[in-house]
C-alpha cells in the first residue's frame, strides 16, 4: 500500500496539489518578504490625494 497503488489520475491530483502548494508558499513568502516597504503604493496614494486636491481647487475656483 503506497503512492504506487492508486490509480493515475488520483497521483496527478496528489501530485498537482502539492505544486499547487509550493507554488503558493513560495509567492506569498516573497510578497512577504518584499513587501516590508510598500512604496509603489505610497506613491500612489500621494498621487491620488494630488489630484483630488486639484479637483477640488478647479471646482472652487470655477464658482464666481
Amino acid at each position: 500500500m503506497g503512492f504506487s497503488s492508486l490509480a493515475p489520475k488520483t497521483k496527478n491530483l496528489i501530485v498537482a496539489g502539492g505544486l499547487t502548494s509550493f507554488v503558493f508558499g513560495v509567492y506569498f513568502y516573497t510578497m512577504r518578504a518584499v513587501g516590508g516597504t510598500d512604496e509603489l503604493q505610497v506613491a500612489i496614494d500621494k498621487f491620488e490625494g494630488q489630484k483630488s486636491n486639484k479637483r477640488v481647487e478647479e471646482v472652487l475656483a470655477s464658482k464666481p
